[in-house]
């Protein structure tokens, strides 16, 4: 039923999700392999180009992993998320890299998680709004990340391709408004580092407003990781969010808190 669909992964493992308003929720992470974007602050580089192989946890929350050839099949992955025994109703979260770029597997992927009583959410870069088209049917929640160009830049072979050529607002609105179409439950995130500019905030706000206005717009203070070495001060951060909710109804100030108990 799930076709011929395969998957470039980089790991499956369990944990509880750290960002958003899902924060706390119990999740499989599903990290998928490749990205055309290259953010400052980016957790996970070894994603940005798809691998030979990947790596699933043999038991829920052990650390403990094995090895698997890329590319996995639909059958492989289902055996490795039926090992996490996840309880029904809790998500099998997409994220990568770009889990838009394999809209083959993402489709495979929620098929599978539904199968098995669980809810499907899609993190995304917000940007390849086709892509969205062709699984938008499949998921259940989707975390829609708002590229600053203050700090995110695209890949060489992006840029080469001239992909996102006219910058990235156009198409975050256009892909938000494909949720708001098809009754999507989602939310907007924002990283808010150093560089964050407020007239870049404001845009943002007033975008989600116009187009979202019951969609929840998350400021997410930077986790210092790669070549961004600080967080903004409380001052700067609760400055954004006085100013945001003055355009938007649902803003909300909520920082990474997976590092607490060790996942990335």
């Amino acid at each position: 039923m799930l076709g011929a669909a395969e998957f470039n992964l980089v790991e499956l493992f369990w944990s509880a999700q750290g960002e958003g308003p899902n924060v706390g929720r119990s999740t499989l992470f599903l990290r998928f392999g490749g990205c055309d974007l290259r953010c400052a602050w980016c957790d996970s580089p070894g994603t940005w180009i798809p691998t030979t192989d990947c790596r699933f946890e043999i038991s829920p929350g052990s650390g403990q992993f094995e090895r698997v050839t890329n590319p996995v099949t639909a059958s492989r992955l289902e055996r490795a998320i039926r090992a996490l025994s996840p309880a029904p109703g809790s998500f099998l979260g997409l994220t990568g890299g770009e889990p838009l770029l394999q809209p083959l597997a993402v489709v495979g992927a929620a098929r599978i998680a539904r199968a098995l009583g669980l809810r499907v959410a899609l993190e995304t870069h917000g940007l390849a709004v086709a892509r969205l088209a062709e699984v938008i049917g499949e998921i259940d929640y989707v975390s829609m990340d708002w590229k600053l160009e203050s700090d995110v830049r695209r890949a060489k072979e992006t840029e080469a391709e001239g992909g996102y050529a006219n910058g990235f607002a156009a198409l975050h609105a256009e892909f938000l408004a494909l949720l708001v179409e098809r009754s999507v439950e989602s939310s907007v995130k924002v990283v808010v580092t150093g560089n964050t500019l407020p007239e870049e905030l404001a845009e943002v706000c007033r975008v989600v407003a116009a187009l979202a206005p019951e969609t929840p717009l998350i400021l997410q203070p930077v986790t210092p990781f790669g070549r961004v070495k600080e967080q903004p001060s409380a001052e700067v951060l609760l400055g954004h969010l006085r100013a945001c909710e003055q355009v938007h109804a649902d803003v909300r100030l909520i920082p990474q808190t997976h590092r607490v108990y060790g996942a990335l």
